[in-house]
């Protein structure tokens, strides 16, 4: 689980993008923390790098990895 301290510098948003699961080894469109739906193992990524391979990480049940964005960070 994403941690932070300072509530002030976070904003909710309802974008598309929080709620669409990607597949490992495409390219993340946001920058930010994404969580694997699986295991719930979260990683930092910049836009457009590709988000960890299948076999980064085992999950015990044998399920896929699914990344989901958690927090996208906006450069303003």
């Amino acid at each position: 689980m994403a941690l932070y301290k300072h509530g002030n510098h976070l904003t909710q948003s309802q974008h598309a993008n929080f709620d669409t699961d990607r597949t490992p080894g495409t390219a993340a469109p946001d920058a930010g923390i994404y969580r694997c739906t699986g295991c719930g193992d979260e990683i930092g990524i910049a836009k457009d790098h590709v988000l960890p391979p299948q076999n980064h990480h085992q999950h015990r049940n044998n399920s896929a990895v699914r990344w989901r964005l958690l927090v996208a960070a906006v450069q303003v």
